[in-house]
């Protein structure tokens, strides 16, 4: 069975980083496309970046871009987010999730998902 559990989080100040992880068990990690969601406490899941299964291309939210970095480390079997100049808005719990896939996806139709990790960017 596949398992995916990220570590990582944790409370900060604006401006700040974080590098969370995502360790997958039960499969190797070469063989799915991974990505990373948030949600923020009553709002709904959205989407923050995406690597392919290759490792060849990333996809990434507008509200992200030039902040985040999403990367793999398949011999480790783990997937990371860098995140830097974190902004209160950047709070919510981070999800990774997994799909046997040759591409990158954008929207929440993963097959596996981890139980979250809490990122709290506050003064």
């Amino acid at each position: 069975q596949v398992q995916l559990v990220e570590s990582g989080g944790g409370l900060v100040q604006p401006g700040d980083s974080l590098r969370l992880s995502c360790v997958v068990s039960g499969r190797s990690l070469s063989h799915y496309t991974m990505g990373w969601f948030r949600q923020a406490p009553g709002k709904e899941r959205e989407f923050v970046a995406t690597i392919s299964r290759s490792g060849l291309t990333e996809s990434y939210a507008d509200f992200v871009k030039g902040r985040f970095t999403i990367s793999r480390e398949d011999a480790k079997n783990a997937v990371y987010l860098r995140m830097n100049n974190l902004k209160p808005q950047d709070t919510a719990v981070y999800y990774c999730a997994a799909k046997d896939s040759d591409t990158v996806i954008i929207t929440a139709i993963y097959d596996y998902w981890g139980r979250g990790t809490q990122v709290t960017v506050s003064s």
